[in-house]
């Protein structure tokens, strides 16, 4: 397999892409991820995706790049991750009680090939309440998790279902991103 290099600085993805038994290195692109007016999280995460996978190649030109970028929807807006506590407390309030929705956009990249899927799971959160707030931000988990909470951690306890890809709401949706590669030959 050509060198692979994940455009991520997210330990998750970095522990998610492990678990496909690839050999890479890390390098995290410097990229705006502004939201650009009217865009949709599934719009916006690919853009992202893409736009990451470029900077990458063009540092590292004969390498495969795989980059990835995970953002929530609901209510036609898009949920990132918390600027302060205030901030998560706002996103909590969004989605506690009801379902939203978690897209990434994947993409791999070569210098002959480009691909990019969005992978969207849906997740139901319960109610929280305002001393479930308090106690969550307080473990410091929330803190760069896009829509402040990790569903692989202590925030399982909110989240009592989920459609989809679990490994999407991780952050890397394993099986899609392994078609990609395999879609762009870089597996074997």
């Amino acid at each position: 397999m050509a060198h692979l290099i994940l455009a991520s600085s997210s330990p998750r993805r970095n522990e998610l892409l492990s678990q496909l038994g690839l050999t890479f290195d890390v390098y995290s692109p410097d990229i705006d991820e502004s939201i650009l007016h009217g865009e949709t999280a599934a719009v916006y995460v690919e853009r992202l995706a893409r736009m990451k996978a470029k900077a990458v190649q063009m540092r590292f030109p004969e390498a495969v790049i795989v980059a990835a970028d995970t953002s929530l929807g609901v209510d036609g807006r898009i949920l990132g991750k918390p600027e302060s506590k205030q901030h998560a407390f706002e996103i909590w309030a969004q989605i506690s009680g009801r379902k939203h929705d978690v897209f990434s956009g994947v993409c791999v990249r070569t210098k002959e090939q480009i691909c990019s899927i969005v992978v969207r799971t849906q997740v139901e959160f319960q109610a929280l309440s305002l001393r479930d707030m308090e106690d969550y931000w307080a473990t410091g988990e929330p803190l760069g998790k896009a829509g402040a909470y990790a569903i692989q951690g202590i925030a399982a306890r909110y989240i009592p279902r989920i459609d989809g890809s679990y490994s999407n709401v991780v952050g890397l949706p394993l099986h899609e991103t392994a078609q990609l590669l395999q879609t762009v030959k870089a597996l074997n």
